[in-house]
């Protein structure tokens, strides 16, 4: 079976379905999802509105990419090192 993806607009209705007081199992049920993937999105996007959740997303993004620079720089002045440890 595929899996489905869903936008955050996506997610955010979803979540609100549950706050204004219809049943968990109903929502999973017409959404397809499971319960275990509603409460992951709702301890995650719970509370936010759409504009926070795609800012959320991009600070994730922009955070990943430093995290690989911060990797890529460390494997960098790893052989930089190396290489004159074996000159001295």
């Amino acid at each position: 079976m595929r899996r489905k993806r869903y936008t955050e607009e996506q997610i955010i209705k979803i979540l609100k379905l549950g706050e204004a007081g219809q049943k968990v199992k109903d929502i999973c049920r017409e959404y397809g999802i499971a319960e275990q993937t509603y409460y992951r999105w709702k301890s995650k996007y719970g509370g936010m509105e759409v504009n926070e959740a795609k800012r959320l997303k991009q600070l994730e993004a922009e955070n990943r990419e430093l995290k690989q620079m911060v990797a890529d720089l460390s494997l960098d002045i790893r052989a930089l090192k190396e290489v004159l440890g074996k000159k001295w």
